[in-house]
């Protein structure tokens, strides 16, 4: 691997971990009795006004660039920025209705789509090497989340929303891997988020039928959107395009140990031998996709 594509792996799975941080401190903000609008809106408004600040200190060069990449290049991000949103919404719906660990592992199948789309775009065949990682990562994530220790029936609604989120995820990763790779990364990371803020607005107004807290801006607003608006879009939009979305997805599986590991430390949760043979799995995999 070269240093380029080293690089890019260290942003991706950073951008990942992030993800996956986020996904504890959502729970433990659910505990405080805020819903999925709340926390969602609070994210991306939040974590888009941050960027915003973060443009406004590095102005002259972001302007400059900005210019040079064109209206059509910020209607694109703003386009693809939806699969962020989208993503969000999907996957808390999915939790709703199925297992958080049925949920994830639905998820996860973002690493073959990922794969598929590449092989789709570029018309070239993933080597062994992808093949065998994706299809480590699938079974090792089906250990990690102790799915079959589960009996309970399946919701097949959430289902459904599970492999929407994972659709979804697959989206965001190409956007930040294809979408007007010229212009900084602190801009598309903007404009990406300016698109995710879209559709949880459309999303959130159809569905709040109660009250809005506000609350929530200055209690785990600041806190979800570090770790879900600001960092992975950073991230990924640094880290895709060294790497490429097929082997990006599969470094950014590496969300799945992090999120059980906080997990454990923050939440008390327990971790089985068997999650800890998933989560060896998908390390193992992922260092086989890196050689």
């Amino acid at each position: 691997m070269n240093k380029d594509s080293l690089r890019g792996s260290i942003y991706v799975a950073l951008g990942a971990s992030s993800y996956d941080i986020l996904a504890t401190f959502v729970k433990l903000a659910y505990g405080d009795h805020f819903n999925t609008a709340e926390i969602t809106v609070s994210q991306f408004v939040i974590g888009l006004a941050a960027l915003f600040v973060l443009l406004l200190v590095d102005q002259k060069r972001s302007t400059d660039r900005n210019m040079a990449g064109g209206k059509g290049n910020v209607l694109k991000l703003i386009l693809g920025g939806t699969s962020i949103g989208l993503t969000s919404i999907f996957f808390y719906s999915a939790v709703e209705l199925i297992p958080v660990g049925l949920g994830i592992v639905l998820l996860m199948q973002s690493t073959w789509m990922s794969v598929v789309l590449e092989l789709l775009l570029q018309k070239k065949a993933p080597d062994s090497g992808k093949v065998i990682s994706t299809l480590i990562i699938l079974a090792g994530t089906a250990l990690a989340v102790d799915v079959f220790s589960n009996s309970a029936a399946v919701d097949w609604e959430g289902v459904i929303y599970g492999m929407l989120s994972a659709l979804s995820y697959t989206v965001c990763m190409f956007a930040s891997n294809n979408i007007a790779i010229g212009l900084p990364s602190l801009i598309r990371s903007f404009y990406l988020v300016l698109g995710g803020l879209i559709i949880v607005l459309i999303f959130s107004f159809q569905t709040i039928t109660g009250g809005f807290s506000t609350a929530v801006f200055y209690t785990w607003g600041p806190v979800v959107a570090m770790f879900g608006t600001i960092l992975p879009p950073l991230l990924f939009t640094r880290g895709m395009p060294l790497t490429g979305i097929g082997l990006g997805a599969i470094i950014a599986s590496i969300e799945l140990p992090v999120s059980i590991v906080f997990a454990y430390f923050v939440l008390g949760e327990t971790i089985t031998l068997i999650q800890g043979a998933g989560v060896a799995m998908i390390i193992a995999a992922v260092v086989i996709a890196n050689h």
